[in-house]
């Protein structure tokens, strides 16, 4: 019998438009709102898909801040998160929680 073979899911890999883009963001506060790990590392994701020097350089962060920030060790200070969400040109917004 062959050996099947699999590669590590890597969701940057699919996201190629911006509208791709803010729409795993949006499903990410969905499922993870409250989960700010959660949410730093869709950020992260979203950061390695456009390209993490770039979001960087306009998030006025280091390359290797950035990666520490959004890394599952990381705890990123809630500017730096809103720096990285308008560098990655998203927007955080609110509405009515459902109960």
């Amino acid at each position: 019998m062959d050996k099947i073979r699999t590669r590590p899911w890597d969701s940057a890999d699919h996201l190629k438009t911006e509208d791709d883009m803010a729409d795993y963001f949006e499903a990410c506060l969905q499922e993870g709102g409250d989960d700010p790990a959660f949410i730093a590392h869709a950020l992260g994701v979203i950061a390695r898909a456009r390209g993490m020097s770039q979001v960087a350089r306009d998030a006025g962060l280091s390359r290797e801040g950035l990666y520490k920030a959004l890394s599952h060790d990381g705890n990123p200070s809630f500017g730096t998160i809103l720096k990285v969400i308008k560098a990655l040109g998203l927007q955080l917004h609110g509405s009515k929680a459902h109960a």
